[in-house]
């Protein structure tokens, strides 16, 4: 799902998950803090629930006793643990993944006004492979996680809303990706950036969207990265700082950016941010080449070298490797 007329960046996120074999984050990390807080309380806290303890046995990687602790009291309603549960069969942990399963963990605790299952079951119907897919319910169950105040749901719901009315959600939309922004979620924060560049949905404001655009940098989205960097160098919103725009695209081109490796290759040709490097640049042009996304000015820079710069430039491809 894309936001219509913004960045085809923008689309339907989950939580970055964690591997497997580590002490995972809850399935509540958008803000359900129940069992944080009783496995923090201290020495003067009660005895630990059976709860606590699925969820403690959760976050140390026993998910075979986290099951066996929390399954009894799903059963009988708990949608703490039926979220749990749904967590764990939709990530395979311990057991075999399993999205029916998942499906049916997450339903319940949905119905049960479970912020974070109403979020994953509604993905789980858009995606409609362990169940029918059905967009109006998964719709519902987003502005309800939404409305409770799930980041991810947040900025979701505000997709949904410009998808549904392309010419007239973005204010409605703005409201919700906001939220979303100031809680850290980078989409939301590069979709507000988007919406302040523009004009749409929100007073036009070339500094706020520079903000939120930083923010999204930090963050470490990549293409908020680049955007950045381009502001930064070109002095938009707010003034030039080459130097720093340069460090931003320098990452993004580490990553293996090909839009970045090939602003990095330009850079360096004309000492921008940085100072000029014939090598590094034909480097840079070299990887740009390799990734489809040179052009003619740095293609007639690399014919225009001496057999050793290119030589040299080439061996340093060829010992790149991203990330």
């Amino acid at each position: 799902m894309v936001a219509a007329g913004l960045s085809a960046s923008l689309s339907p996120v989950l939580a970055a998950e964690p591997a497997a074999d580590t002490a995972a984050a809850t399935p509540a990390a958008e803000g359900e803090g129940e069992g944080k807080a009783a496995l923090s309380a201290g020495p003067a806290a009660s005895q630990p629930s059976k709860a606590d303890l699925a969820y403690g046995a959760y976050q140390r990687g026993y998910y075979i006793t986290a099951i066996e602790l929390a399954e009894p009291l799903a059963n009988l309603g708990d949608p703490a643990a039926q979220t749990l549960l749904g967590e764990i069969y939709s990530r395979g942990l311990g057991v075999k993944r399993d999205m029916k399963e998942a499906a049916r963990w997450y339903e319940a605790a949905a119905k049960a006004g479970k912020p974070e299952a109403q979020f994953r079951y509604a993905m789980i119907l858009l995606e409609g492979s362990a169940v029918s897919r059905d967009e109006a319910q998964a719709r519902d169950l987003m502005q309800a996680a939404a409305d409770r105040g799930l980041p991810l749901a947040e900025y979701n719901y505000g997709q949904m809303l410009i998808e549904s009315s392309p010419s007239g959600g973005f204010t409605d939309a703005a409201r919700y990706f906001e939220k979303a922004a100031k809680a850290g979620v980078p989409e939301a924060q590069y979709a507000m950036s988007q919406l302040f560049a523009s004009g749409r949905g929100v007073t036009e404001d070339l500094q706020k969207a520079r903000a939120f655009l930083h923010a999204a940098a930090l963050n470490g989205f990549t293409i908020a990265q680049i955007e950045y960097g381009i502001w930064l160098i070109n002095g938009k919103g707010g003034p030039a700082k080459a130097e720093e725009g340069f460090r931003f695209l320098r990452h993004a081109a580490a990553l293996g950016n090909p839009i970045a490796i090939n602003r990095v290759a330009h850079l360096y040709k004309d000492g921008i941010g940085t100072e000029p490097n014939v090598v590094e640049a034909a480097k840079w042009a070299v990887l740009a080449k390799r990734t489809k996304n040179s052009d003619a000015v740095l293609d007639d820079f690399f014919r225009g070298l001496d057999a050793a710069a290119q030589k040299a430039a080439l061996e340093a491809a060829n010992r790149f490797r991203s990330g």
